[in-house]
């Protein structure tokens, strides 16, 4: 996967610290989030849900091992955690990564290292996605059913008519469930360009999508807006009651 696709959260109260990773990690041409404390470092993750976090071990009143677990439990319990720390003793790596994390690297560290880490991580992970999507031929949620052989998409077992890019935008969304994708990277995604165009035909496919497969357009159950972010799936049963446009362009109605 290209760099600018993977979404980094690095969470450390040592801004010195952030800024250097920032820095480097902006180079490869990661998107990065930062926060210097664990209970803004949930709720980003919950809204974003990053393709790998970097995660400070002592951090203030919620250290790093109290931040994952919470990860664990919620919905990144499969996105790569890579603790950063000082303490470099067995007990205390053996503790980080027995409570979830799945890389530990001592402080001071080389950033070109750290770099090269976030890389093989994600490699691998994307790689494991990759092979899991060969194998599933369907996605079934309560309700909606999405065959991949058939390009058929059924609503408690009616066939429902999508477009070509109707069906892109929902098994894109689908195939990562309460993942919050920005404009521009649905946009990549489906219409197969880094160049992002006028975000009002991503909004009208999206409002179109949602007439289809929505019993209740204004209040969608799957297809959700979360504001000042993106788009996601949401594979619950809560419907989102806000304006399905995610800047309120009332143009594309």
């Amino acid at each position: 996967m290209k760099s600018s696709e993977a979404a980094i959260l690095v969470v450390d109260d040592e801004k010195d610290i952030t800024d250097l990773i920032t820095l480097f990690l902006e180079r490869e041409g990661f998107a990065v989030h930062t926060s210097d404390n664990g209970r803004d470092a949930l709720r980003i993750a919950e809204a974003i849900i990053p393709d790998l976090i970097v995660l400070d071990v002592s951090l203030g009143r919620m250290d790093g091992i109290e931040v994952c677990r919470a990860l664990r439990l919620g919905v990144c319990a499969d996105v790569p955690i890579l603790f950063l720390s000082c303490k470099s003793e067995d007990k205390d790596i053996i503790r980080g990564l027995s409570e979830g994390g799945d890389d530990y690297i001592t402080k001071p560290f080389s950033p070109s290292q750290l770099v090269a880490r976030i890389q093989a991580h994600i490699r691998r992970r994307r790689t494991r996605e990759r092979t899991a999507e060969e194998q599933v031929f369907t996605l079934s949620f309560p309700g909606l059913d999405i065959d991949f052989r058939s390009l058929e998409v059924r609503m408690d077992g009616e066939l429902i008519a999508l477009s070509a890019k109707e069906f892109e935008l929902l098994t894109v969304l689908a195939k990562e469930p309460n993942k919050v994708f920005p404009l521009e990277e649905l946009y990549r995604r489906v219409w197969q360009s880094d160049s992002m165009g006028d975000t009002r035909t991503l909004m009208v496919h999206i409002s179109n999508l949602r007439k289809k497969v929505e019993m209740d357009p204004s209040r969608p159950r799957w297809v959700q807006t979360v504001r000042g972010f993106g788009y996601r799936f949401s594979s619950t049963n809560n419907c989102d009651e806000q304006s399905p446009f995610l800047f309120d362009d009332k143009r594309t109605n």
